[in-house]
């Protein structure tokens, strides 16, 4: 976990799939240059976190308790929460279900619940993978055959000899996979839309043109589910790493968001 101490308003970095804390150093170092106190984290199954082997250890709960004792843990208070991928998707789950804890909501890539599920066909279709990653054994088998081949074809992450690295230990694959087949099984692609209350907190979505894994509509779509204010942020010609990639720009949005709810 990083966290770089001091007396500003903390902002808490959520990581996606298959990620840890690190990815968030540009973003770590523009904060902290604006005064910001930064904690990112490794999530549960994932970098130097706990990998617990049960399934049922990776739900939705859980992960939630894992933000929210670490902001108490911590003596954060209130935080600014930003998520990626993963990390997005358990930020809304956060806001949804503990928004006094929280001083604004930022997510990259991955929209509020309800606005995926709504975001029709072309999200399917790009979410083929999430049905594979269910089946134990199969899904760790087709990420590490051949050097890895698939996983450097599918994602075309932009540091992908990073994440061999920490995969080449069959428990971190399994672990990190357990977080689809915790929250996303089969099952939930044919429950009801979920209905949520909606957000009211200052809230910025980005999403990157070049995404392999979520559709602009996704995002777009949340804010249909926002109560408070909403900025969204289009970041053009960066892959689904776009804060790696365009760390500019991400960084410039982030800051000037986070700075109009400090003014």
């Amino acid at each position: 976990m990083r966290d770089t101490g001091g007396d500003g308003a903390p902002v808490l970095l959520l990581h996606g799939w298959p990620d840890t804390g690190d990815v968030w150093q540009h973003q770590i170092e523009a904060l902290s240059a604006a005064g910001y106190r930064v904690v990112a984290p490794d999530l549960r199954g994932f970098g130097r976190s706990s990998k617990p082997a049960a399934v049922a250890a990776y739900g939705k709960s859980q992960m939630v308790g894992d933000v929210l004792g670490l902001v108490d843990a911590l003596n954060l208070g209130k935080v600014h929460l930003v998520g990626h991928d993963w990390g997005s998707a358990i930020s809304w789950m956060v806001a949804l279900s503990a928004p006094q804890r929280l001083r604004s909501l930022t997510a990259l890539s991955t929209g509020h619940p309800t606005a995926f599920r709504l975001a029709g066909v072309p999200q399917k279709q790009k979410s083929w993978y999430i049905l594979l990653f269910q089946f134990t054994g199969v899904a760790e088998q087709w990420i590490t055959q051949n050097d890895f081949e698939n996983l450097r074809t599918v994602t075309r992450h932009p540091a992908i000899d990073e994440v061999i690295g920490r995969f080449s230990d069959p428990a971190a694959v399994t672990s990190s996979l357990n977080l689809y087949r915790a929250i996303t099984p089969p099952e939930s692609t044919i429950e009801p839309v979920p209905r949520f209350p909606p957000i009211d907190l200052p809230t910025l979505g980005m999403w990157s043109t070049e995404d392999i894994a979520l559709v602009e509509a996704g995002m777009t779509g949340s804010a249909e589910f926002i109560s408070g204010p909403w900025r969204y942020e289009r970041i053009q010609g960066a892959s689904h790493w776009m804060q790696i990639d365009a760390p500019q720009p991400v960084n410039t949005a982030l800051l000037d968001f986070l700075g109009t709810i400090r003014a």
